[in-house]
């Protein structure tokens, strides 16, 4: 599956690259926004890279179609899961992070994020990336396929730093699951800076500069 991309491209050839994984209905541009506030100049130009989930019905929704990356088959995300979804846009991010890669960024200078389900694939396909990434930055979102995360996390990513971000007031993807997946991570040796805020199912200006400064850290030169 070949995903559609907006991106934001700097002056000069990109040494780093940022791709941001957008939630259930969303698109690419919503996140234009926090790529604009994000100030990367320390470490060199960065391209980022919002890609368009495919559009698929949802299950949850009443089988609407809409951008997803995998169904929504109920409100128990732990339970019923639809795995083949989730590993077929998978593969799809490693092949977006292939052509990086293939575009001259080096894959240690590659940070994979997203939000809700985004956050949800980012921390499925960083994971299991066969390649160092530079880290895997997650908002308001879980660990999918948590049980198979041990056996199948590649080599390459078992140190890959994480950023974990969740609302405090999150009614869609409760904050206890986004702590479940950050005990999940520390449990297997990552090392998580964790965020809490008093929002809903959102994201503040307060969670950006948080990210900016871990993303300055992981990305320096």
């Amino acid at each position: 599956m070949l995903l559609e991309t907006i991106e934001l491209c700097p002056a000069e050839d990109p040494t780093a690259s940022l791709i941001v994984l957008h939630g259930l209905g969303a698109d690419g541009t919503d996140f234009i926004p926090m790529c604009d506030e994000l100030d990367l100049a320390a470490v060199g130009p960065v391209r980022c890279v919002m890609p368009r989930a495919p559009v698929r019905p949802v299950t949850i929704n009443n089988g609407y179609r809409m951008r997803a990356w995998y169904d929504i088959l109920g409100t128990d995300l732990a339970r019923r899961e639809d795995e083949a979804g989730l590993r077929e846009s998978m593969r799809a991010v490693h092949a977006l992070i292939d052509r990086e890669v293939a575009r001259g960024v080096p894959a240690a200078r590659i940070v994979l994020a997203g939000f809700s389900q985004g956050c949800a694939m980012t921390l499925l396909a960083g994971l299991r990336y066969p390649a160092r990434l530079a880290g895997l930055a997650g908002m308001s979102g879980y660990l999918p396929l948590a049980a198979s995360t041990s056996a199948e996390r590649h080599a390459a990513n078992r140190d890959v730093p994480v950023f974990l971000a969740h609302g405090r007031d999150d009614d869609v993807v409760l904050p206890a699951r986004g702590r479940a997946g950050r005990d999940a991570l520390l449990a297997l040796g990552h090392t998580v800076q964790w965020q809490e805020y008093p929002m809903g199912h959102s994201v503040c200006i307060e969670e950006i500069t948080a990210l900016n400064g871990w993303l300055q850290r992981v990305l320096a030169r």
